[in-house]
């Protein structure tokens, strides 16, 4: 859970050099749940293991969605 802790957090540091802040705190961080979720109002991060990734599929549900290309985290 470490690494995916870390990952959330240079997320979170990273857009709050753009002023972008969440909108509460990482859900399921401290739970072990294996999943994060990061709101920011308009952009959403989820942080799987990968095993839950492959469970929930989340690229599916969401094939339709418009892309868009972000710059590369630190």
């Amino acid at each position: 859970m470490r690494k995916a802790s870390a990952i959330a957090g240079a997320i979170e540091e990273d857009l709050s050099k753009d002023k972008i802040k969440p909108v509460s705190g990482p859900i399921g961080a401290q739970k072990e749940s294996g999943w994060i979720l990061l709101d920011f109002s308009n952009i959403i991060v989820h942080i799987f293991y990968k095993p839950l990734r492959e469970f929930y599929a989340l690229e599916h549900l969401w094939q339709d969605a418009p892309r868009l290309k972000i710059r590369n985290l630190k």
